[in-house]
């Protein structure tokens, strides 16, 4: 990634351009779509963010960290700046107060849900190590199988091999859930 960011700031590669979107477009979308915003917005801060990317692409140093680390410090801060810029307090009328449903959760509801996430998160536990950090950086962090077994310095059939183990314990022990 950095030899991607060198040839951006100093070539305006426009090949590796499209290489960096490619790869940081959706991660930084699920990112900010795990922050709360809708996918709208998270398409937009993306485009906004990798945009950023290209303009100042000469101005990342390897020094200061990884590039996944300061693509995604430019994403936090453009998402930071998007909220500060937001109004934050509009008078609510009573006639739009009526209108908004309820988003109260039923206790039944709740409870059901609490209840799932504590089988969840115990069948997780339960996983050997090796398989519950694969899953965890895949699922979790969002990385890829590549970027797992570059990550863990795993062969890439090994990294696969142990979510699919995982997945098939998760599957089995929560198949009631259905």
């Amino acid at each position: 990634m950095a030899d991607l960011l060198l040839r951006i700031a100093t070539d305006r590669s426009d090949e590796a351009f499209r290489s960096l979107f490619g790869d940081y477009g959706p991660r930084i979308k699920g990112l900010m779509m795990r922050q709360g915003a809708d996918a709208s917005l998270a398409e937009e801060l993306a485009q906004e963010t990798l945009l950023t990317v290209w303009r100042k692409a000469a101005l990342y140093s390897a020094d200061k960290g990884s590039p996944t680390t300061w693509i995604f410090t430019i994403a936090r801060n453009l998402r930071i700046d998007r909220l500060r810029r937001e109004r934050p307090w509009q008078e609510l009328t009573d006639e739009h107060a009526a209108s908004i449903p309820s988003e109260e959760t039923p206790p039944d509801v709740a409870a059901s849900q609490g209840q799932r996430q504590v089988r969840v998160q115990a069948v997780l536990r339960a996983l050997p190590p090796d398989q519950l950090e694969v899953v965890t950086l895949a699922f979790i962090d969002g990385l890829s199988h590549s970027e797992i077994s570059e990550r863990l310095s795993l062969p890439l059939g090994t990294v696969k091999s142990r979510i699919r183990l995982a997945y098939q314990k998760v599957r089995s022990a929560l198949e009631d859930l259905r």
